[in-house]
């Protein structure tokens, strides 16, 4: 094997790796799903479709991974025969969906559906994003004004109080600790953070610490209820795409468990998907885990059993607690900011009381 050829697989090997762990954007799967829909349902083959957005596309992984089921669909494969070699880029929905799509000639709805229920999916990701940057801001601007109080205003006032020979208040010297510990070890600090960020990540990948970290989440008071509801619009929306879309009960449960990232409803829907093998009913289960599913989905979706209007309940469901996530996170933002600035005005304010306190002793020692 000479060094051209060498260097040529070495190269293809880099290719497929890096287009095998590629995960594609939210809005750029949702873009391709509407756009091929919009494209097959006027008349254009699949390869013609995908060619034209691939001139769309500006995220290099995802052109790469186009271009690779452009070469596939010329070859004669099908298009889902084609995205199953990324299923970190696309998922198991979105490749089912299209599967079916192809089997039964419904290749152009379920891709419009899929557009439509992935925009959904998207806002729902966005309200608790949003939820969560004012409180990182506050906590950012806290440390920002602490920082530079401690780092640049502390250093150049301390040599005047030592300088007078005045017994400083507590609150002071407690500063002046802080203030000589950071400057002298902040390297130190801030390794510290990051191995303790490494040491978290690390532990979080053990299957049970996991577990029961994502069961302590579900367990706090605010932040629970945001969880669970998050994780009942996911799943109510995911099952009622697939159902919708041709696959059966159980075969949904177990996709919907695997793109769960919560491993405590991951588990239970494992746990489901057995009990309904056996032939019990969807909702039982939920029915007796009722801390993690409300009884609002165990009724609604024992009524949609009986009625025979599943799916048409799911979509109500996951409406409904997107709609709840959404109150659940303006209700926070409205308890947290009134929290977060007496927590960000009492840290600096007792930093600026900390310096003004000894200067006040001794301009009052002074006038005495």
């Amino acid at each position: 094997m000479n060094n051209n050829h060498k260097v040529s697989l070495l190269q293809s090997v880099a290719r497929k790796f890096v287009i095998f762990f590629t995960r594609v954007p939210l809005s750029e799967k949702i873009l391709f799903a509407k756009h091929l829909s919009m494209m097959v349902n006027a008349g254009m083959t699949e390869v013609e479709s995908i060619r034209l957005i691939r001139k769309q596309i500006k995220s290099r992984g995802f052109g790469k991974i186009l271009d690779k089921i452009i070469a596939d669909l010329e070859s004669g494969l099908f298009l889902s025969v084609s995205l199953k070699q990324f299923p970190r880029a696309f998922g198991e929905i979105f490749i089912n969906l299209i599967e079916i799509g192809e089997i039964t000639g419904t290749l152009s709805q379920n891709l419009n559906f899929l557009s439509v229920e992935l925009k959904k999916s998207q806002q729902l990701r966005s309200k608790v994003r949003s939820a969560l940057i004012y409180p990182i801001v506050i906590l950012a601007a806290t440390l920002g004004v602490g920082g530079m109080l401690i780092f640049f205003v502390l250093p150049k006032i301390l040599p005047v109080f030592y300088s007078l020979r005045i017994e400083l208040p507590v609150e002071t010297k407690i500063l002046v600790a802080a203030s000589n510990f950071l400057l002298h070890y902040y390297l130190w600090v801030i390794l510290g953070f990051f191995v303790f960020f490494i040491l978290m990540a690390g532990l979080l990948k053990i299957p049970f610490i996991r577990f029961y970290y994502h069961r302590l989440i579900l367990a706090l008071p605010i932040i629970g209820k945001i969880a669970i509801a998050y994780n009942m619009a996911n799943t109510t929306r995911t099952l009622g795409i697939l159902l919708k879309s041709g696959i059966k009960i159980v075969e949904a449960i177990l996709i919907n468990a695997n793109i769960t990232s919560n491993d405590v409803y991951k588990k239970s829907f494992y746990l489901v998907a057995e009990e309904i093998k056996k032939g019990e009913s969807f909702y039982k289960y939920f029915e007796n885990n009722s801390k993690i599913f409300p009884p609002t989905i165990t009724r609604m979706i024992e009524v949609g059993e009986n009625t025979g209007k599943l799916e048409e309940n799911l979509f109500y469901l996951a409406d409904f607690y997107e709609n709840e996530v959404d109150e659940i996170t303006k209700d926070l933002s409205s308890i947290l900011e009134p929290v977060l600035l007496v927590v960000m005005g009492s840290l600096v304010g007792f930093v600026v009381v900390s310096i003004i306190k000894p200067i006040y002793e001794v301009s009052r020692s002074i006038t005495r």
